[in-house]
């Protein structure tokens, strides 16, 4: 049975600023292979899982047995960025906080486990996160729901007793279906009223104003 109170994190454009550095290597990766998209329409997918991104760009009738290719080449890209990557200011004490008033933090991440070790490594938070979840735990990501559900059930955290955090319509998207209220955050480039209108219940500036307000958030305390 699950009974307890969990906060799930995604962690690019809500922890960690690299949204853009994912749409320029996304962008850079397709051309690659000879896709040319424009950088606005890669930014409004981002927050999706490969599969899904690579739809929602390329069009559901794409090739799929490029998904590997492309990919492989947007992770290699991206790793360039890594050692720039910064964390968004008072990211590592929200999820201090939010542990210190009882709830259970979970990154809801679907990046691969290597990336996901840089990612905590930035953050560096690990002494509060109780579970993560990476690209192997789920068949299908964000906008879908079973990353959220896998989250949950890694912390044996109750639906309707836990929230997301996150950043894109994607997210919002993902923890509706999984039963979840989601928090949602203007810092990876969604507008408020696109946030408020995909099912966000409330929506900040960014970690930092979240902080700053906990105390009058769904993340007041758990319970």
């Amino acid at each position: 049975m699950t009974d307890g109170y969990a906060v799930l994190f995604d962690m690019d454009g809500t922890l960690i600023d690299s949204n853009y550095l994912h749409t320029v290597t996304w962008w850079e990766a397709l051309r690659q292979y000879g896709h040319t998209v424009p950088m606005t329409l890669i930014h409004r997918s981002i927050g999706m899982g490969t599969e899904q991104l690579l739809d929602h760009v390329l069009g559901e009738d794409r090739d799929k047995d490029e998904t590997d290719t492309l990919d492989t080449a947007h992770q290699a890209l991206y790793a360039r960025h890594w050692p720039s990557l910064v964390p968004f200011a008072g990211a590592a004490r929200l999820l201090r906080a939010c542990a210190s008033r009882g709830w259970d933090v979970v990154l809801a991440s679907s990046a691969s486990e290597r990336e996901l070790t840089v990612l905590r490594k930035v953050l560096e938070a690990d002494d509060v996160i109780a579970a993560s979840t990476n690209s192997d735990d789920v068949d299908t990501s964000k906008p879908a729901p079973d990353l959220v559900s896998v989250a949950l059930k890694k912390v044996g955290a109750a639906a309707d007793r836990s929230v997301l955090v996150g950043d894109t319509v994607w997210d919002v998207q993902a923890a509706e279906r999984a039963g979840v209220r989601c928090v949602a955050v203007l810092s990876g480039g969604f507008s408020r009223d696109e946030l408020l209108q995909a099912g966000a219940v409330e929506v900040y500036e960014d970690a930092a104003t979240l902080l700053a307000d906990l105390g009058g958030s769904l993340l007041a305390k758990a319970g």
